[in-house]
């Protein structure tokens, strides 16, 4: 048997084998009580993890809310279809926080309303599984490790590529030595993005849009700053990196042991979408960790990548060899004049393993595959990428004090003032 025949079989063995590991525990939490889930934000994503949650087992979706009367009635129909018993449904996160009997709660908001119902919940000492970016701006962020530490509660932050097959292999063959030293990290998503007209029109008659942008800035609605549209807005899903970007940070992050960058530069633009987006639909991003530097780069327009297997996905170049992975796929090319690349498939399913572990870790108060200091430490580094754009400056990064030392326009960016009545939670 070839080697490559081989590493494709373990690395499907390994995923069936976590996946029977997954109803193993499903089987047993049924003896058990059901953790009582609440879900804020039941859009396209939040409904899905939810999914998740429940595919995982022994747990039941008790209450979810949303400002959008549409997707709270459409939501709470599919979980009674799942579940046989109908989720209660609420507009604000507060209301469904104060739900007698809940465990825990899943966030699936976009970002500029993450930190308050996050803050909310700990202090109700409930769990957290939380979307990524763990926050808007850093400073939110560290008032978010800072309630959760105070309420010592389990937070698992939706950083689901640290279960992908194809990563997970490929950090453990670069743990093991086989690329040798890795002197620099490559990241990329090249990839066109759907995009929507940006006319103001008057919001659906479903959708609270004062309290959809909520301590964000109250933007004109049209369909492309609405629903899934808000990713590239730059008041609140912050762009293409911060969104889909950030998880292959992250991975890089995971699978080299890293922590917070000493310095980002940031170069792009808008130069093709610039009329329907307003973050950069080019992007360049140089990250300096301790141990290596990293290139982010993205291009959201146009025909996707020459080399199509690579559009999306890290390249480790090591002493020895170079190794790129994506979610079902790592591939290693040696060093060696000639040689052929090897290329392994690796296919599981990320985000049922990943929900499927912060329940488990409900249920024994035990470990997550990513805490909320490390979900912080990623959201970081995508948020100094972006300051250096909004900038035009290199930014360096203090991480002990978390400060921008040196460069005023960019500290300044580290927290953005919320509109009234909200107030930003994090006070020096």
């Amino acid at each position: 048997m070839k080697p490559v025949d081989r590493r494709r079989f373990l690395a499907t063995t390994t995923a069936a084998a976590a996946l029977s590991t997954i109803r193993l525990k499903a089987d047993e939490a049924a003896t058990t009580p059901p953790i009582r889930l609440g879900l804020i934000g039941c859009g396209w994503w939040g409904l899905i993890d939810a999914k998740a949650a429940l595919a995982a087992g022994g747990c039941e979706v008790v209450a979810i809310c949303d400002v959008d009367s549409d997707h709270l009635e459409k939501a709470a129909g599919e979980l009674e279809a799942l579940q046989e018993s109908r989720p209660a449904t609420f507009k604000a996160h507060d209301e469904l926080l104060a739900v007698e009997g809940l465990d825990a709660v899943i966030l699936a908001t976009p970002p500029q309303w993450h930190a308050l119902p996050f803050i909310e919940a700990c202090a109700r000492k409930l769990d957290i599984y939380c979307e990524k970016p763990l926050a808007y701006d850093i400073r939110e962020g560290r008032a978010m490790v800072d309630a959760s530490e105070k309420a010592g509660n389990i937070v698992q932050v939706g950083f689901q590529r640290r279960k992908a097959a194809g990563i997970v292999a490929a950090r453990d063959h670069i743990r093991s030595g086989g690329a040798g030293n890795i002197v620099s990290v490559e990241a990329q998503i090249n990839v066109p993005v759907r995009t929507e007209d940006r006319t103001p029109i008057e919001p659906p008659a479903s959708l609270d849009w004062d309290r959809w942008c909520g301590p964000a800035p109250l933007i004109p609605y049209s369909k492309a700053v609405g629903h899934f549209h808000w990713r590239m807005e730059q008041t609140t899903g912050h762009g293409h990196l911060v969104d889909w970007g950030i998880h292959l940070l992250d991975a890089a992050r995971w699978i080299l042991g890293a922590e917070a960058p000493r310095s980002v530069h940031s170069t792009g633009g808008l130069y093709h979408l610039k009329d329907h987006i307003t973050t950069p639909d080019i992007l360049t991003s140089h990250f300096e960790f301790a141990d290596f530097p990293l290139t982010w780069r993205h291009r959201i327009w146009g025909p996707q990548d020459f080399h199509r297997e690579t559009a999306i996905g890290l390249f480790f170049y090591g002493e020895r060899e170079t190794v790129f992975c994506t979610d079902d796929k790592w591939i290693v090319q040696p060093r060696q004049r000639g040689a052929e690349p090897q290329v392994h498939e690796a296919k599981n399913d990320p985000l049922g393993l990943h929900m499927a572990e912060f329940l488990e870790a409900v249920r024994t108060r035990g470990e997550v595959g990513c805490s909320i200091e490390d979900g912080h430490l990623s959201t970081v580094a995508a948020n100094l990428a972006m300051i250096s754009h909004e900038t035009s400056s290199k930014v360096p990064w203090d991480a002990e004090a978390e400060e921008i030392p040196g460069n005023p326009d960019a500290a300044a960016l580290l927290k953005r003032e919320y509109r009234e009545p909200w107030k930003h939670p994090y006070q020096a």
